[in-house]
């Protein structure tokens, strides 16, 4: 009986783990630059890899499992929102708004 128990407590536990789907990894944002999203002390840094604008951060979270929360910069506009992301198997769910009420999202798909 005891191993019973302890083979769905393993087994459970590592449904949950697999659950969880990471920011991290390189994703191809809506106007087709590659952004990579990296830990950085104790968040996720957003970087753009390709594109204009190459080289800049745009983007910092915090989170785990399949949510997000943080910052998110327009590097055309150069302006920087209060943002979230929201894994969902191979797209994230980008977010930005301006005092919470006008918000943009974009979906970006994992490379």
């Amino acid at each position: 009986m005891r191993m019973i128990i302890v083979a769905a407590a393993l087994a459970f536990s590592a449904a949950s783990v697999q659950a969880a789907e990471p920011i991290e990894g390189n994703w191809k944002t809506a106007s087709g630059a590659t952004a990579q999203i990296a830990p950085c002390g104790g968040s996720y840094c957003v970087t753009l890899k390709s594109g204009k604008h190459s080289g800049k951060q745009i983007g910092k979270m915090a989170g785990g499992g399949n949510s997000y929360k943080g910052t998110i910069t327009d590097p055309d506009a150069d302006k920087t929102y209060s943002g979230s992301g929201t894994v969902s198997g191979n797209s994230l769910k980008m977010k930005g708004c301006v005092m919470a009420v006008l918000c943009k999202t974009q979906t970006w798909s994992r490379l």
